[in-house]
């Protein structure tokens, strides 16, 4: 409600002066908090419109005071030497807007918008460094929409990832279970906190015998393939867990529209149908071979690589208004 009262003693200020002096191009106009609480709730400086308007600032701010009119939500206006306009604001028209819970009223730009937050892997149960993240997601949702515009909300799943595949490796390779005893394991209430535990196992174990990384990779080529049973194994521990970052996110009663999922893109072949617009685009350019390696700048790409091209454009010059 402070901002709002804010913009609209700007606008009704910059009115007033276009009206009273036709043709005159004005500077921005500024509001600021004003140095002592007792001078009021805004101080408006009048200086950047002596020259301009080809008028003294105590001159200027004296018009404004005695002919600007009244303006909902403004109580008074006091002029200051050398030239300032101090504003205080009407706290009874405040706190009745506030109790009847009145929206100002604002232009809603057009479309949707996507809000994409959370985003945990789904190898283990939610801390607190995710529900910071999912709580400032939510909180700019909810903030959107409470300034009118439409949102929809996304929490991408990476159930293909490093993490996911970690987990599979830990109760494939370390406990032995077969798909049978973790989908067992997956109905239990603190599953993701069983997952969490074998996520550091796992690291310990790739930590003993460097070669035990072998089987994260043979892990994450499998997944990739729908029709394998690790495939089935990382649906299956991947759904489960996300399923207990719902019912945490539930407690917080935040929610999400859609939930796309990293495995879908891939057996959907929705990434290959993206790859091949990004070459026919230009975007992603073959390297054939080695370029030489510029001073100061990143290593050059290995021959054979795909490689991002940046593609720049050159700004539009603009010449900067007065509302500017």
């Amino acid at each position: 409600m402070y901002r709002h009262l804010e913009y609209r003693l700007a606008v009704r200020l910059r009115e007033f002066l276009l009206q009273r002096y036709p043709g005159a191009s004005l500077p921005n106009i500024v509001i600021e908090p004003p140095p002592k609480v007792e001078l009021g709730d805004f101080a408006i400086p009048v200086f950047p419109f002596a020259k301009p308007l080809r008028t003294a600032p105590l001159k200027i701010a004296e018009a404004i005071r005695a002919e600007i009119g009244p303006i909902e939500g403004i109580a008074e206006m006091r002029v200051a030497p050398p030239g300032y306009l101090n504003v205080k604001i009407d706290r009874a028209w405040v706190a009745a807007a506030l109790a009847a819970d009145l929206k100002p009223s604002a232009d809603v730009p057009v479309g949707k918008i996507l809000v994409e937050h959370t985003s945990i892997n789904p190898n283990k149960a939610a801390h607190i460094g995710h529900l910071r993240n999912a709580i400032l997601g939510d909180t700019f949702v909810r903030l959107l929409r409470y300034a009118g515009r439409e949102v929809d909300i996304q929490n991408y799943i990476d159930n293909t990832g490093v993490q996911v595949a970690d987990v599979v490796v830990g109760f494939t390779h370390i406990e032995k279970k077969s798909r049978s005893e973790i989908e067992g394991l997956a109905r239990q209430p603190r599953f993701d906190y069983y997952c969490w535990d074998l996520y550091a196992r796992v690291s310990q174990w790739y930590a003993e015998d460097k070669e035990n990384l072998q089987a994260r990779l043979q892990t994450l080529h499998a997944i990739e393939d729908a029709t394998s049973e690790i495939a089935a194994i990382a649906e299956l521990i991947s759904t489960a867990v996300l399923r207990r970052h719902l019912e945490t996110m539930d407690r917080l009663d935040i929610e999400y529209d859609f939930l796309p999922r990293e495995s879908e893109i891939l057996h959907l072949h929705f990434w290959d149908a993206a790859f091949i617009k990004l070459k026919d685009s230009g975007v992603l350019v073959h390297e054939t071979e080695a370029r030489t390696k510029a001073a100061g700048s990143c290593a050059a790409p290995e021959p054979g690589m795909w490689r991002g091209r940046p593609r720049l454009r050159k700004p539009k010059a603009r010449k900067l208004t007065a509302k500017e």
